[in-house]
């Protein structure tokens, strides 16, 4: 697994077994991806599935010049499927699954659930493979059971950290109406709801955790670090690796069949 970035303006994620090759979200311009794949030394053009979790621009800005030539399968919901529609005016390649329900690629079981956000019928994803399950919910305001229901099941979790709220509050470039939409219940998870949320679905298998999607001007790595990191340590949860990945730059790659907390 490799995060290709992850932030406002872009998400992105490369997931890879013996039987499968997907992205998670093309939220960047379709050259970008190709480069940003191209340093891992993957090409888009030989992948068996995009999956998307929402129509936002950042998650699905890239899919159609992407999967122009190629006949990709874009897997999303119905209410998602419409909006992109709308958004690409071009018939994609769609494969519709029903959003609590889960479809597989290859050796890839993906588990879809509701998340609370504004978009059309946005989703979270579970993805089963045959060497370790992937949480990732980027875009949510807060955790609904059964948000917390699902995560229980990660070796790895990808979960949002994308402001702090004391930065966010102090932002003199955003006006109220929109410091309100981000901190409501369908906008985006601060430091310290992500920190709440580890806390509810921590278990022995969890051995991996990623911090995305955070503001460019309000959130900063060592924060989400800081305070996410703090409530593992108050958790004694010293089994879990803690990374923050940034839209900037791809991640290392995670081997998810090698000794937990290894890359590869």
């Amino acid at each position: 697994m490799t995060i290709l970035g992850t932030g406002s303006s872009g998400n992105c994620l490369y997931l890879e077994t013996g039987k499968a090759r997907l992205l998670i979200d093309a939220g960047f311009s379709a050259r970008q991806i190709r480069q940003r794949m191209a340093s891992i030394g993957r090409d888009p053009d030989g992948l068996d599935a995009i999956v998307v979790t929402h129509e936002h621009s950042d998650h699905a800005g890239g899919i159609r010049v992407l999967t122009s030539k190629t006949e990709t399968p874009v897997y999303c919901n119905r209410f998602t499927k419409e909006a992109l529609d709308y958004q690409t005016r071009k018939p994609l390649n769609y494969r519709v699954f029903e959003t609590g329900g889960a479809f597989d690629v290859g050796d890839v079981t993906i588990q879809s659930f509701s998340v609370p956000h504004d978009a059309s019928d946005p989703v979270g994803f579970i993805v089963y493979t045959p060497d370790g399950n992937l949480g990732y919910i980027t875009d949510l305001g807060c955790a609904t059971r059964l948000v917390l229901e699902r995560l229980r099941a990660a070796n790895v979790l990808i979960v949002e950290t994308n402001h702090d709220t004391g930065m966010l509050q102090r932002d003199l470039r955003r006006p109220w109406s929109l410091k309100q939409r981000i901190m409501s219940r369908h906008g985006h998870l601060s430091n310290d709801a992500a920190a709440g949320i580890l806390e509810q679905v921590m278990s022995d298998e969890l051995r991996q955790v990623f911090l995305g999607h955070l503001s460019k001007d309000c959130n900063r790595p060592e924060l989400a670090l800081e305070t996410v990191g703090e409530q593992l340590r108050r958790m004694g949860a010293e089994h879990v690796k803690l990374d923050v990945s940034t839209q900037v730059s791809v991640s290392e790659t995670l081997n998810f069949s090698v000794e937990p907390n290894s890359i590869a």
